[in-house]
């Protein structure tokens, strides 16, 4: 029984070690964007929570036609449902993880990874854009390109042909998501 305390203990105290180096080298570090599960259909409002308590927050949205009975309507749906990202120090996540609709901060065996800067950017200038876009399944189907020139130039991605069109496929790969544009083949480089 003494050796099951002994273990224990010493288990307690290597995770206690283990976290305050862990803030001591987050709180070094500058402030990175990392996705943040949520419960199902609470993104905006844990976007909205989020943003109460002074964090950047970007939560991607589309454009849907939502048709009722008696008439139409323009609904804002998240781009990938279920998460939204986060840009804070990786020490303040616990502050994070106390808002209503948050689940968790994805990492890897309680570490949170950070999203690539480069994927937040394509993202946000996608959005920005006003190109027709929509989710798509996630895949690492089709040839790496580089656009060249438009809107989303320098973006990385994946061209497909679907329907006699060219998709640039762009994706967040620690979610595994992925979003869909139209675009002209003489705008990209491939790889």
């Amino acid at each position: 029984m003494r050796d099951y305390a002994k273990t224990a203990f010493e288990s307690i105290s290597n995770e206690y070690e283990e976290s305050i180096t862990e803030s001591n080298i987050s709180r070094q570090g500058a402030e990175s964007w990392f996705a943040v599960h949520t419960r199902a259909r609470h993104e905006k409002k844990a976007n909205r929570a989020l943003t109460e308590k002074n964090v950047e927050t970007f939560l991607p949205l589309r454009e849907v036609v939502s048709q009722w009975k008696d008439r139409k309507k323009k609904v804002f749906l998240p781009l990938f449902p279920g998460y939204l990202f986060v840009c804070i120090d990786p020490g303040d996540r616990y502050e994070l993880l106390n808002t209503a609709g948050v689940i968790r901060i994805l990492g890897n065996n309680g570490v949170p990874v950070p999203v690539s800067p480069e994927e937040i950017e394509t993202t946000k200038r996608l959005i920005e854009t006003g190109l027709r876009y929509e989710p798509f399944p996630y895949s690492i189907v089709g040839r790496e390109v580089e656009v060249i020139r438009g809107p989303l130039e320098g973006a990385m991605g994946r061209i497909l042909r679907t329907k006699g069109a060219y998709r640039l496929i762009l994706s967040v790969h620690l979610i595994r998501r992925s979003v869909s544009v139209e675009v002209d083949l003489n705008d990209v480089d491939f790889i």
